[in-house]
């Protein structure tokens, strides 16, 4: 026996990014994603710059010689922002396990504060370290 032909309904699409509006909120929650990933590279530096400190001072020179170039400057430079940026959207996610800061103003504003807070944060720890430096 032939199976019969069923009659193609349309099924609805599910929501997609090109339904979406892209917020402030969201753009955030992206970039927490991205930074906490990124994290992962950032410990990797920092694990091989224990390593060449405890290889002794032939190892350690090429990697302090790395990350005192431009481009090592630079790959610290974004790493202290990711990290910061990581931290202050974990701060925001903690207080909303409170229960605080679901209406509309706020959480738009920490959205904000989050890109700023970081950016900002990133400057001051390079300024301190390069004048404590």
């Amino acid at each position: 026996m032939a199976p019969t032909a069923r009659p193609t309904v349309a099924q609805p699409l599910s929501p997609h990014l090109q339904i979406y509006r892209w917020t402030w909120t969201m753009a955030m929650s992206v970039f927490h994603r991205i930074t906490g990933t990124a994290l992962y590279g950032g410990t990797a530096l920092v694990a091989i710059w224990l390593v060449a400190l405890a290889s002794g001072p032939v190892a350690y020179s090429y990697v302090a010689g790395f990350f005192g170039s431009i481009v090592g400057r630079l790959i610290l430079f974004a790493y202290t922002w990711v990290l910061m940026h990581h931290m202050l959207g974990g701060l925001r996610h903690l207080v909303w396990d409170t229960g605080v800061g679901f209406d509309r103003d706020r959480r738009l504003s920490m959205a904000r504060l989050t890109l700023v807070g970081s950016i900002a944060l990133t400057i001051v720890i390079w300024a301190v370290a390069l004048l404590v430096r």
